[in-house]
């Protein structure tokens, strides 16, 4: 039951992950809305991505770190 729970809320955590990658590239619109969004998003998953962004800075201006964070997060979803 509780592995069931820890899953839905890994599965949610990846789930802001790519609505931030996203978002990201959707502010250079400069839609307030969407910008409102992302940075209200931005305070619940750049905790988790600033590890990752540590150890793998971005690379011609791309940043790897969500993919890597991703990871991570379904090789902990798989083992729970």
């Amino acid at each position: 039951m509780i592995h069931v729970l820890i899953g839905r809320l890994l599965y949610a955590y990846q789930t802001l992950i790519v609505v931030e990658v996203v978002l990201s590239w959707l502010r250079m619109t400069q839609i307030p809305l969407v910008e409102d969004f992302y940075q209200a998003l931005a305070t619940i998953v750049e905790p988790y991505l600033g590890l990752f962004r540590r150890f793998l800075p971005p690379v011609g201006g791309v940043d790897f770190s969500p993919i890597l964070a991703l990871v991570v997060l379904q090789l902990a979803q798989r083992i729970i």
